[in-house]
């Protein structure tokens, strides 16, 4: 299901830097302990797992009664989720950032942006965000690129509404921390999952 333009700078399939995403699940489910420096001192892995927390933190309401209703529709639906965090946390393209001392290079990796797109959507609330890519050519400063994202949304909730919602965050967000030339965010709903308990 995961959809990237730097897909061959992927390294070796379910490689994050020597561990799987099944390891850092056992890793986060023994609450990081005893810690493991070669999963701690890794960028990526260390973004998988706070994707994998957030993923967690947001979803198992909805899980657990997605699971009651239909358990065969839930694990394709943890699954596919789990195979687009780990295909986000690779490094991916080096994203330039200007400085006024022309002999320092600074950069942000692709994947730190994507993670900063997810977590603007999943902040958002009424939703949770699945897919995430940069189109473009995000290493040379000034070049128009799209955001292309997916999400489910809240069973009841306006999708228009939340998707300019989401819009909003989305370059408000890269406004903020990149200098990116964004000039399009597309959004696609494309689950939804039922309303949390409690709400009208």
């Amino acid at each position: 299901m995961a959809m990237t333009p730097d897909v061959n700078a992927v390294p070796a399939e379910d490689d994050l830097d020597g561990h799987t995403m099944e390891e850092l699940g056992d890793y986060l489910d023994r609450d990081r302990t005893p810690v493991d420096p070669s999963i701690e001192n890794s960028a990526a892995c260390r973004l998988a797992l706070t994707n994998m927390t957030r993923l967690r933190e947001l979803s198992w309401s909805a899980l657990v009664r997605d699971a009651q209703r239909d358990p065969e529709r839930d694990d394709a639906w943890i699954t596919g989720l789990l195979d687009t965090i780990k295909a986000e946390v690779r490094s991916g393209r080096d994203i330039p950032i200007s400085h006024p001392d022309a002999t320092l290079r600074l950069a942000l990796t692709e994947a730190a942006v994507r993670g900063m797109i997810r977590r603007a959507g999943d902040t958002l609330g009424g939703i949770i965000m699945r897919r995430c890519a940069l189109d473009g050519d995000v290493t040379t400063p000034g070049e128009p690129i799209r955001v292309d994202v997916s999400a489910s949304i809240e069973y009841g909730l306006s999708v228009e509404a939340v998707a300019e919602q989401l819009r909003e965050r989305i370059r408000a967000a890269l406004a903020e921390h990149t200098e990116l030339a964004v000039v399009g965010i597309d959004v696609t709903i494309d689950d939804v999952y039922p309303r949390e308990r409690g709400r009208s």
